[in-house]
């Protein structure tokens, strides 16, 4: 009978992960990168607000005009989850004023596209998603 390590273990439970399952880790991960401005600024993160560029890092003040109406508090917030999380770090230069830039890691890379592909999607079908709803909720109130 062979024995397994708890490192074979953990490598093993890692292929089994299904975010379908409330216990499963990734149901965790999966709620923390899907959040609306988390979405934003991985796309918006050296990309731009047309999203066309290359990932580039991005001041705190280019983040911020870029995603109009996300408040100071939230920004700051969610850029410290984003670092905490590894998908972003974060470089302070010393000028005066201090110089802080984001720029994403290999694993941000990994995930930029695709939420930058949401975005997209989002802005190409929200006319047809609008008229879904309308005719929704137009027979519920009949």
């Amino acid at each position: 009978m062979a024995t397994i390590t708890a490192a074979d273990q953990r490598a093993a439970a890692k292929t089994q992960y299904n975010a379908f399952l409330a216990a499963c880790p990734s149901q965790q991960l999966l709620a923390q990168v899907s959040g609306k401005w988390v979405a934003l600024v991985l796309s918006a993160l050296g990309s731009g607000p047309d999203c066309d560029g290359e990932p580039r890092p991005m001041r705190y003040s280019e983040l911020a005009r870029t995603l109009a109406g996300v408040s100071p508090k939230m920004l700051s917030q969610t850029l410290k989850s984003l670092e905490r999380d590894g998908l972003i770090s974060r470089t302070a230069t010393a000028t005066v004023p201090v110089t802080v830039t984001y720029d994403l890691t290999d694993l941000g890379l990994s995930l930029h596209e695709t939420v930058r592909q949401l975005k997209v999607w989002s802005e190409l079908h929200r006319d047809e998603v609008s008229v879904h709803q309308a005719r929704f909720d137009a027979a519920r109130d009949r």
